[in-house]
């Protein structure tokens, strides 16, 4: 398997140039063809018509989230001229409570999409959505980038966030391409189970199943000395200085991470480093 088309999502201008930069670097690295689609979001609540509120009203919303996709477009057209890739720039209008799905359209036909971080002070309900979409209904891994991160390359050193989960095994199929690649590949495991067929080799059958594919694997066992999973695999990044993070995705319901928090939310909102996720 190899990364050919990556798909790189963008709604606003804030965080349009930084996004496709990472993405250029990525797509020429892995000399792969790039699909940039410039969203308008229309966020007229579905099903709802606000007293006072006429139809051209309603009409105004839509024209505005035309021309903003119009806007991102052209701007996307004129940053990817330079890149020198196989590239796509599509734009399009979409109401939030679309979003999820029409972003999962195109991942479904993509091998990797690259996003921006979807949660923080400064980041509309849209870019969760757009994440969402690409991992649920696209089915596709995502890069999820941090704010401000180093240049987005070919890492050389990756952390695993390993705990036996369907997930995280997905993600690390996934991520064989990258895993290969790499100098050095670390597998984390917190605070590994007291009972269980792996209790007395834990990440062991993992370690076994990378290094038949070449992979130059170590394993990391830490004890959850701090309140969060993801506090401990966060430091333990920067103590390895690892450029990739390699995670399932959401292994409880997104409702219950979204209210009281959870490993995938607080490693995207934390993380100063790109979140390799899929599920």
């Amino acid at each position: 398997m190899s990364f050919k088309t990556i798909l790189a999502v963008v709604t606003d201008q804030a965080h349009m140039s930084d996004t496709l930069a990472q993405a250029v670097t990525m797509a020429d690295a892995l000399d792969a063809h790039l699909s940039v689609v410039c969203i308008g979001v229309d966020r007229t609540q579905t099903g709802y018509y606000y007293a006072g509120m006429n139809a051209a009203v309603l009409q105004e919303t839509m024209n505005h989230a035309r021309e903003q996709a119009a806007e991102l477009a052209t701007a996307a057209k004129k940053q990817m001229e330079m890149s020198g890739l196989r590239w796509g720039v599509s734009e399009a209008v979409c109401q939030l409570a679309d979003m999820s799905r029409y972003v999962a359209a195109h991942a479904r036909f993509a091998d990797l999409a690259i996003l921006p971080r979807p949660y923080g002070d400064d980041r509309g309900i849209e870019l969760e959505a757009a994440t969402e979409g690409a991992l649920f209904e696209g089915q596709s891994p995502v890069i999820v980038l941090p704010e401000g991160g180093a240049e987005l390359k070919m890492p050389q050193k990756i952390a695993v966030g390993w705990n036996e989960s369907a997930e995280a095994l997905r993600a690390v199929r996934s991520a064989l391409p990258f895993l290969i690649a790499a100098q050095s590949v670390h597998i984390v495991v917190i605070d590994p189970p007291k009972h269980g067929p792996n209790r007395s080799d834990p990440g062991g059958q993992l370690s076994q199943y990378l290094a038949r594919h070449g992979v130059k694997v170590e394993i990391d066992v830490l004890s959850k000395t701090m309140p969060r999973v993801s506090d401990v695999m966060r430091r333990h990044v920067s103590d390895m200085n690892a450029d990739l993070v390699v995670m399932g995705a959401y292994g409880h319901s997104r409702f219950r991470e979204a209210i009281l928090g959870g490993a995938t939310r607080n490693m995207l909102e934390t993380s100063e480093v790109p979140v390799f996720m899929a599920h």
